[in-house]
């Protein structure tokens, strides 16, 4: 049984739905302690409270809003100038982990500390992420302003850590790989054995989650889509319409995942390759000025499988005519592609020798 510590960004789902699954494939053989800050950390420490998997909070990096519900590029700027400002220790703190523990592998889900903590000592590590797509893929035939945003994203995912022992691209897009890059291994989205195990069917609504935001709008196209609605993210309240609000509870969104005609969601990487996995055609609404998103919701439409338009230029009519193509987007979907579960485990396997190299 070998020693494991695992970290990942916090900011939205994603992160933490991947870590979750690669934490239940792991834990029968190994020991496994988490390190999680903001919404990771908020999901995940109350599912393994009293289990063999350790979860420690961990400062982290996010974004911030302005009241337009953009990324508010100077504010979270100067939340990250605070958090390298106490990065140093942080990074000492972590050590101090490392030598009291004696983990056999580290594993890096897009967050600067533990990599830097264990390059330090000595800890190989792997990277299992989906921004590193920036970074290791031919993103050639995104649009200009796209790939000029991309160059700029690829150099602060490179300032986050180096000197990984392998890269692990989770995504539910393959672009082409580009050489120099050390080992790079390209898979589907990490799915959880709840997601593998449902079954998909059509009970006729329409479902949606929106991250913090959903504008007037926004709620007023779905309102008029034609289909009942479901809608996650924006908290408990009264019905409006054919809206129906529901509180977060990861096992009711589950189901009606595999129950919906189709998806409309920010374009998050790992919601939009589980709806995918379970056949659903998904519309993107990727957050302003998120680009990563904008190139996500770019390979989304450009597989076929779904659309996507911009979260203030949202329009009742573009919805419709997304909903009357979803035999088009459903034949298109390519589900053997998307479980990047067994490739994973494959890399960290080979990666962990459960042997320390001396600092």
């Amino acid at each position: 049984m070998a020693r494991l510590f695992y970290s990942m960004a916090g900011e939205g789902r994603g992160h933490a739905a991947r870590a979750r699954t690669l934490v239940e494939l792991l834990r029968p053989r190994h020991r496994i302690t988490l390190f999680t800050p903001g919404d990771a950390h908020a999901l995940l420490a109350p599912l393994y409270a009293g289990t063999d998997v350790e979860v420690v909070e961990l400062p982290g990096l996010r974004f911030r809003y302005n009241r337009r519900q953009e990324v508010a590029f100077l504010k979270t700027g100067a939340a990250g100038a605070r958090y390298l400002w106490n990065l140093n220790a942080l990074v000492a703190g972590l050590r101090r982990r490392i030598d009291a523990d004696a983990p056999d592998l580290a594993i890096v889900d897009f967050e600067p500390a533990l990599p830097r903590a264990a390059r330090a000592s000595g800890l190989p590590f792997v990277s299992v992420s989906h921004q590193h797509f920036l970074v290791c893929c031919d993103l050639s035939a995104l649009p200009f302003h796209l790939r000029a945003h991309a160059r700029f994203m690829s150099l602060i995912v490179k300032g986050y850590y180096r000197g990984q022992r392998e890269t692990v691209v989770s995504s539910f897009y393959f672009p082409p790989l580009k050489r120099g890059n050390g080992p790079v291994t390209q898979v589907g989205v990490l799915l959880r054995p709840a997601v593998r195990d449902a079954r998909p069917r059509d009970a006729g609504h329409l479902l949606v989650y929106l991250r913090r935001f959903g504008g007037p709008r926004v709620l007023g196209a779905l309102k008029a889509c034609g289909l009942p609605v479901r809608v996650y993210g924006l908290g408990a309240a009264p019905p409006d319409g054919a809206l129906q609000f529901l509180p977060v509870d990861d096992r009711q969104f589950l189901d009606d995942l595999a129950a919906c005609r189709a998806l409309v969601s920010t374009a998050g990487n790992q919601l939009v390759g589980e709806a995918l996995y379970l056949g659903k055609p998904v519309f993107a609404l990727p957050e302003p000025r998120n680009y990563e998103q904008y190139i996500n919701a770019h390979f989304l439409k450009a597989s076929g499988a779904g659309d996507w338009t911009d979260f203030h230029a949202v329009e009742a009519a573009r919805l419709r005519g997304f909903l009357g193509r979803l035999d088009f987007y459903q034949a298109r979907i390519d589900r053997g592609k998307l479980d990047g579960n067994h490739a994973t485990l494959e890399a960290i396997g080979r990666n962990l020798n459960g042997k320390r190299e001396e600092a």
